[in-house]
């Protein structure tokens, strides 16, 4: 009975110590799994951070020219704005998800986006890298309309006319759909997400 017991003995051992041999190599394969999904969430987010910098960009400037039709254009096509501004964004949300943008990782794509790459700062043995795009895509457009080609009446009053107010501005179309914008009543104004959408490229 002793000699089978000490026989036995070796191999429990062994078992044991397989055992917590594979418990430890799942928890490096879990830990690996959480750092990697940790570096796409913070990728993730910086990208998005980079495109909606750029959207409320654009339509703060937009807002600047309101009353000038003659620059929105460029505003609702995406070609103004301050690409560094956008790219301290997504390093200020990379931090905020305990990762950074080493070297120059937030890259401008055509037409209209950004691809911006972290790598993660924890605790973890191992940090993680991992890249996403984020897109900006215009939902609007704008024609300037022709002026009427009626004659303007002629004043019939001795009196000093009254400075003519700026009336509402047509020509603006959001996703097919007509636009008239009156500077003086906000409630007309497109928000930016109506003029652009922000999405995560597949």
């Amino acid at each position: 009975m002793g000699g089978d017991g000490g026989q036995a003995f070796p191999v429990y051992v062994a078992v044991i110590a397989g055992l917590l041999f594979l418990a430890f190599a799942y928890f490096l394969v879990g830990q690996a799994a959480f750092t990697r999904n940790s570096a796409q969430t913070a990728a993730d987010a910086a990208a998005l951070a980079a495109a909606q910098d750029v959207r409320d960009q654009l339509r703060e400037g937009w807002l600047e020219v309101i009353r000038d039709p003659d620059q929105w254009d460029d505003l609702l096509e995406g070609k103004v704005y301050d690409e560094d501004a956008a790219c301290l964004r997504a390093a200020d949300f990379a931090a905020l998800n305990e990762a950074t943008l080493p070297g120059e990782k937030c890259v401008l794509l055509d037409p209209l986006g950004f691809r911006v790459t972290v790598t993660t700062t924890g605790s973890e043995p191992q940090d993680a890298t991992a890249s996403a795009e984020a897109v900006i895509e215009p939902h609007c457009g704008f024609t300037a309309q022709e002026p009427s080609s009626e004659p303007t009446p002629t004043p019939t009053t001795t009196e000093d006319p009254e400075e003519e107010e700026d009336g509402p501005i047509a020509g603006l179309v959001c996703d097919g759909e007509p636009r008239e914008i009156d500077p003086e009543d906000p409630t007309t104004l497109p928000s930016a997400v109506e003029l652009f959408t922000v999405r995560l490229s597949e």
